[in-house]
């Protein structure tokens, strides 16, 4: 089959590209469209390509190359201008990781009103206890955007303290959440609708609303590029060095396994339900 029309800077026309290589070169081009991240802001921007990178820079090895349909890994709407990409890679086989889940979302309203959302999402499988990695930013207009930050826990934390210690405790969030109040003034506790959410959040969870008087003072940029950013990256390093992916410290039993295969299916479903609204554009 010839490819020149989708593929011109690479292939001449006529060149037959094996199915690997065209499966590697999609792969390729569905992260690119990720990571343009149009709409966003230069400090939003900046940050989600340092999660992303320093994700993949240590978990690369772990991770199946992105596998979305192209009407999925890019979807816009024409007539209200509203854009969105999402990238998913599965993880092998042996890994503790299930997916990785990262996305753009460009909502333009009636009204007038602009919408940035940008999530990032790592799941594990049963077979690792570690918390989920859950990170969203929402940047509603140039003065205000909502903040969320968690290890979403896996086991009952009154149930099970020495989780509470291991994974929260040990890994000293909860300074790291102060010190965003302590920071940035602006911030102030932002309360989801949904019981369920609140319920399901870690005690050092991050979910707090940021609101500055003037757009034109760079404020909000500074708070996302000095307290976000370096707050969201050193979270993500932590979680990943206390998941221990390279060893077997957080391998669990099989009775273990079942309680954590139903857990995370009633997060997953939820998680679905709750983000149905606010995944598609409108």
């Amino acid at each position: 089959m010839a490819v020149c029309t989708s593929l011109p800077r690479l292939f001449p026309c006529g060149l037959v590209v094996p199915l690997a290589l065209r499966h590697h070169l999609s792969c390729m081009d569905s992260q690119r469209k990720l990571m343009e991240f149009p709409h966003l802001s230069a400090a939003h921007r900046d940050l989600m390509l340092s999660l992303i990178m320093a994700l993949e820079s240590r978990l690369d090895s772990h991770l199946l190359p992105v596998s979305v349909p192209p009407d999925v890994e890019f979807y816009q709407n024409e007539t209200t201008g509203s854009q969105g990409s999402l990238c998913v890679r599965k993880g092998h086989h042996s890994s503790p990781i299930d997916f990785m889940l990262a996305s753009w979302l460009h909502l333009e309203q009636p009204n007038g009103d602009v919408f940035n959302i940008t999530n990032l999402q790592v799941y594990l499988k049963p077979t690792a206890n570690a918390p989920h990695f859950q990170f969203e930013l929402v940047q509603c207009n140039p003065t205000y955007l909502i903040f969320f930050l968690d290890l979403t826990p896996r086991k009952d934390l009154v149930l099970n303290p020495d989780y509470l210690k291991t994974f929260y405790e040990d890994n000293q969030l909860e300074p790291l959440r102060r010190q965003l109040n302590e920071l940035v003034p602006e911030s102030q506790p932002y309360f989801s609708s949904s019981l369920y959410f609140r319920h399901v959040m870690s005690p050092t969870g991050i979910l707090v609303s940021i609101k500055s008087h003037e757009a034109a003072d760079g404020r909000v940029e500074e708070i996302i590029r000095d307290n976000i950013s370096l707050i969201a990256n050193e979270v993500l390093g932590l979680w990943i060095d206390k998941c221990d992916f390279e060893g077997c410290g957080n391998v669990v039993g099989e009775t273990e396994k079942i309680e954590l295969e139903k857990r995370d299916y009633m997060i997953k479903s939820k998680a679905i339900q709750l983000d149905l609204f606010t995944t598609m554009p409108l």
